[in-house]
């Protein structure tokens, strides 16, 4: 529950609240709770049963992980494979330090950036254009939605508001790390987090009056 609002779901997405900058995927766990080392080994040296069997580990987590970058199921299962071509060529550089699936969730990340940028889909002018429409003046008392419910809705957001969301809320980066990453300034990336907030509330808000 969020405790300046009374909201009773499992996150507030109100920006003056910071249980929004808790968002964080269910599906992640530590690399202690779910990777045994022996397994990675025998991937490293190409065994395809292993292979398998981290692929079948890691693709329900990572799946829904590219869904939220690019808004689409079949363009998800593309950068999927292509994060996993990209993971089992770099498994060597993974040194043990900190959770592998942080590791490899960064892979996919990635992944979906190159996707995004090939299609030009970052210009966070289109986002600018798209935000002019957007009101601001939203009730401060929260909405009944659950996380995948909001997940949904964050997959409709345009893919600048989307791409940042993403990763400041549920990746958990900085905004100096997503500005190095996406080739934007810090503040142009607090601008978009916050349309991107303002957005979901509005459309929050429709849902509620239809």
């Amino acid at each position: 529950m969020c405790l300046q609002c009374n909201y009773p779901g499992p996150l507030c997405i109100f920006p003056a609240h910071e249980q929004l900058r808790n968002l964080r995927d269910p599906n992640v766990r530590t690399v202690a709770e779910t990777f045994d080392f022996k397994l990675i080994e025998s991937c490293i040296k190409g065994n395809r049963a292993s292979q398998k069997a981290l692929y079948d580990h890691l693709a329900p987590r990572m799946l829904p992980l590219c869904m939220r970058y690019v808004g689409d199921r079949v363009l998800a299962e593309d950068i999927l494979q292509e994060g996993f071509i990209t993971l089992f060529m770099r498994l060597e550089n993974f040194r043990g330090e900190g959770s592998f699936e942080g590791w490899a969730r960064r892979i996919f990340v990635t992944t979906a950036l190159m996707y995004l940028r090939k299609k030009d889909a970052l210009k966070m002018s289109d986002d600018i254009y798209t935000a002019r429409g957007i009101k601001t003046d939203i009730p401060s008392q929260g909405q009944n939605i659950g996380y995948k419910e909001l997940i949904r809705l964050v997959m409709e957001l345009p893919p600048g508001f989307r791409t940042v969301f993403n990763m400041f809320v549920i990746e958990g980066y900085s905004h100096k790390e997503i500005s190095e990453m996406l080739g934007i300034t810090e503040t142009t990336s607090r601008t978009q987090l916050s349309r991107a907030r303002v957005w979901l509330q509005n459309k929050i808000k429709d849902r509620e009056n239809v």
